[in-house]
């Protein structure tokens, strides 16, 4: 028998995680491209950011018909959050900039780079990256790299460069609660067998 799941956040009603999601605004509009194999993860980071973020729009697919009229939001500069040789390093706005329109693919490393070998609009993006060094909260996923973070700790990352000193911390409380949740559930043995310090 399947648990009921809140609508909302998706997740198991006994573990809803909408008490948690704040509500934020900003100035950066957040396009978030999901894969479709992202959908029912357990731990659907790019949801928690949409749902959190007033001007953030998510969209589930892996060819985007519609991505001409996406990317072309009057008053914004579309960018890509991905990394890139030529990618130019966040900057926080000056008085005259226009905001981002910061589109941030969804989906393991591999899928997000099919998504934007079958988008080409998007891979033409200018591309914008994170600062090195920045360290996942997420301790249940093998990271492939130092840098490499969940989505919703991407955007917030980003929107704390562009939007200081704003805060978007309260975008990872939910995140950190499904964390711990999935913690609790695993055990604590199986979790640091699995991913605890070598």
């Amino acid at each position: 028998m399947s648990r009921i799941q809140c609508p909302r956040c998706l997740r198991p009603q006994s573990h809803c995680l909408c008490p948690l999601i704040p509500s934020l605004e900003s100035r950066t509009r957040v396009l978030l491209l999901q894969h479709p194999s992202e959908v029912n993860h357990a731990l659907n980071t790019a949801r928690l950011a949409a749902l959190g973020l007033n001007n953030a729009e998510l969209i589930v697919g892996e060819v985007f018909e519609d991505l001409p009229k996406l990317l072309n939001q009057p008053g914004y500069q579309a960018r890509l959050l991905f990394p890139a040789d030529n990618a130019q390093p966040m900057q926080a706005y000056t008085a005259s900039d226009d905001p981002l329109l910061l589109v941030v693919p969804d989906g393991t490393w591999r899928k997000a780079r099919k998504m934007l070998h079958l988008n080409p609009l998007l891979a033409a993006l200018p591309r914008v990256a994170l600062a090195g060094g920045g360290v996942s909260r997420y301790r249940l996923r093998k990271a492939p790299g130092p840098g490499a973070l969940s989505t919703v700790e991407a955007i917030v990352q980003a929107l704390q460069v562009l939007e200081a000193p704003a805060s978007f911390e309260p975008l990872l409380k939910p995140f950190e609660a499904l964390i711990e949740g999935q913690i609790a559930a695993m055990g604590e043995e199986t979790f640091l067998r699995n991913h605890g310090p070598k």
